[in-house]
C-alpha cells in the first residue's frame, strides 16, 4: 500500500472576530468543504485567525510610548509605539537595528517583532499580538472540536518565521495539542544496519509547514489545513512546544555567530 498524506485547505471561513467560536467555524467549513474532521486528523490553524478569536488585537494610535521604547526608536529609526508594543511582547531584545527588532519573546520564542504583525488586519492602525499562551489555544481548541464532534485531532497553531542564513519564511508551530512534536529515530538502524545517533525530526514544523502549502500567505483566506494520513501518538498529556526550543548553550550554531 503507497503511503500518502493528504493535506485539505479548509475554504469559507468567515473573517474571525473576537470572541467567535473558532472550533464551530472550522467544523461548518469542513463540512461544507465535504471534509468531515475523522478521528487522527491534525489541524494546522493559522495563529491569526487564533490572535483575531482571542481578542489579541491593538490600535497602534492608543499605545504610549515608554522613555525605553522612545530611546530604541529613535536608535533604530522605527515608529516608537511598534517598539513599545514588541518590548511589552518580550523577555529580551537580541538585536535591534533600522533592519530588524529579534526579540526572545514571552513565549521563549526567538523571532523578529515579537510576532507582532499587521498584514490581513482590518484597520490601518491595528494589529495582531500573538496568543498568550499558544498551547493552551491549541489544547482549547482541541477540546471544544472533541465535544462538538466527538473527534479526537490534533491542533498545531502556526506562524511563519524566517531561518537564519537562508531566504523566505517557513510556517513553524507555536503551540499544539494532541500531536507528538518528534519522531525520534534515534537507536533505529538505516538501510544498511547503522544506527541513528541524532535523526530526531520536528514533526509539528514540518507539518505547519506542509499546511501552509495550501493555506498560503497572502488572500487566499484559508486559515485552517487538514492533515490526513499521518500515523501520531494521540497525546492526552500536556505535550507542548517548548519541547521544541533549546537553550543557548544547546545550540549547535551559538559560536558561528
Amino acid at each position: 500500500m503507497v503511503k500518502r498524506v493528504c493535506i485539505f485547505g479548509l475554504e469559507g471561513i468567515p473573517l474571525v472576530k473576537a470572541g467567535d467560536d473558532l472550533a464551530s467555524l472550522i467544523i461548518a467549513a469542513a463540512k461544507s468543504n465535504e471534509v468531515d474532521i475523522e478521528d487522527g486528523d491534525i489541524l494546522v490553524v493559522a495563529q491569526k485567525v487564533v490572535s483575531k478569536a482571542e481578542g489579541r488585537i491593538v490600535r497602534l494610535d492608543l499605545v504610549k510610548p515608554s522613555k525605553k521604547a522612545m530611546e530604541i526608536a529613535k536608535e533604530t529609526e522605527r515608529d516608537p509605539k511598534i517598539v513599545e508594543l514588541v518590548m511589552r511582547e518580550s523577555k529580551r531584545f537580541l538585536k535591534a537595528s533600522p533592519q530588524i527588532l529579534i526579540v526572545e519573546d514571552k513565549r521563549d520564542i526567538v523571532n523578529i517583532n515579537a510576532g507582532i504583525d499587521k498584514s490581513n488586519v482590518k484597520g490601518a492602525n491595528r494589529y495582531t499580538l500573538l496568543p498568550v499562551d499558544p498551547d493552551e489555544s491549541a489544547r482549547n481548541l482541541r477540546s471544544r472540536i472533541a465535544k462538538l464532534t466527538g473527534r479526537n485531532v490534533g491542533v498545531i497553531i502556526s506562524d511563519s518565521y524566517s531561518r537564519a542564513f537562508r531566504r523566505g519564511q517557513v510556517n513553524f508551530a507555536i503551540g499544539l495539542a494532541g500531536v507528538d512534536p518528534f519522531i525520534d529515530y534515534r537507536g533505529a538502524t538505516d538501510l544498511f544496519g547503522y544506527v541513528m545517533r541524532i535523526k530526531f525530526s520536528a514533526v509539528v514544523d514540518e507539518l505547519a509547514s506542509a499546511g501552509e502549502l495550501v493555506m498560503g500567505q497572502g488572500k487566499e483566506a484559508i486559515p485552517v489545513a487538514v492533515v490526513r494520513g499521518l500515523k501520531r501518538k494521540s497525546l492526552d498529556t500536556r505535550s507542548s512546544v517548548k519541547d521544541l526550543i533549546i537553550t543557548e548553550e544547546e545550540d549547535l550554531f551559538k559560536d558561528v555567530w
